[in-house]
């Protein structure tokens, strides 16, 4: 997608995310339209130059780069990274694991979630308000690959009494590289 498309459907998101913060939600130090068009740019191309998002945003890339340290230093850009197939990896289902704990105390959830951190092919842990006290999303080999994680990994984590597991049939929508 090029930077130009990506500005087009990131504003479109922007414009229905800021209807949505109201303005007793906005922060002291709000953003305006080129933080939000910047921050549209950035999400679909990580790696675009400062002149890039400037020319996409219209300002200067010396202006863009500024905003851009700017929304790196308020936290508003927390990082970059490489969205990886893991596929590629020989990871290629993608199980859904629920979690219920036999407390929800605050130690309980503390240590849970320090130990969940050490799971490597855990891609995602969620705490959740309903049935289930996590959510937590894996990416596996198999059956096989999975009975490893559930057996040496998962069923050992502090506090878990029950585990439910869903399997994946097929990704329709998921998060692309850019």
């Amino acid at each position: 997608m090029s930077t130009k498309h990506a500005l087009r459907a990131a504003e479109a998101r922007i414009s229905t995310d800021k209807r949505q913060i109201s303005s007793e939600e906005q922060p002291d130090s709000a953003l305006d339209d080129f933080d939000f068009a910047i921050i549209g740019v950035l999400e679909h191309n990580g790696r675009a130059t400062n002149a890039e998002v400037g020319e996409a945003v219209g300002l200067s890339a010396s202006a863009a780069s500024r905003r851009i340290q700017a929304l790196e230093a308020s936290g508003a850009i927390r990082g970059y990274r490489a969205v990886v197939d893991d596929r590629l990896l020989g990871k290629s289902k993608t199980v859904y694991i629920r979690v219920t704990l036999e407390r929800e105390t605050a130690d309980v959830l503390s240590k849970f979630e320090a130990a969940v951190r050490h799971c490597h092919d855990v891609v995602t842990c969620h705490l959740m308000a309903g049935q289930y006290d996590y959510m937590l999303v894996a990416r596996v080999s198999g059956i096989d690959d999975y009975g490893r994680l559930h057996q040496k990994e998962l069923s050992r984590l502090p506090g878990v009494t029950r585990l439910e597991t869903s399997f994946a049939l097929r990704d329709v929508l998921e998060e692309q590289a850019s």
